[in-house]
């Protein structure tokens, strides 16, 4: 029982879209459920994403798209994790997202996708009930 044994979850906001007033929400709603939360903030790559959350030994990578480019930035941050083997890195997202692109970004291994309007609870609930905490800080 390490003080390390939160989960710790990496929140971004990639691509060009400026409006992060609900990606603070649930970061906060987050943070208030126990969650250890890196938020990188606005305009972020995949690859600074994916960087963000090897660097703090992240379990679970959040991405808030309202772009329209979800199914690219999903994609490509999912083939990153994999190039630096760390596909127990769990992803899920949230933002405007169809519900016919939801089955695709499944089956490239996204783990949930949550539509405008989720509470945060069923968000915070959903990351405590399914990101375990398995990176530990030793090693």
């Amino acid at each position: 029982m390490s003080a390390s044994s939160a989960v710790r979850v990496v929140v971004a906001k990639p691509g060009l879209d400026g409006h992060d007033r609900g990606v603070k929400v649930v970061v906060r709603a987050l943070r208030d459920a126990g969650v250890e939360v890196i938020y990188t903030g606005l305009r972020q790559t995949p690859e600074m994403v994916v960087s963000a959350a090897l660097e703090e030994d992240a379990d679970a990578i959040g991405l808030s798209v309202l772009s329209g480019a979800h199914m690219t930035i999903f994609r490509r941050v999912m083939e990153l994790l994999a190039e630096h083997d760390a596909t127990d890195i769990t992803v899920f997202g949230g933002g405007i997202i169809p519900e016919a692109d939801i089955p695709e970004l499944e089956r490239m291994g996204v783990a949930k996708v949550f539509t405008p309007g989720t509470p945060t609870t069923e968000i915070s609930d959903w990351v405590r009930g399914n990101i375990r905490a398995v990176h530990t800080g030793a090693g």
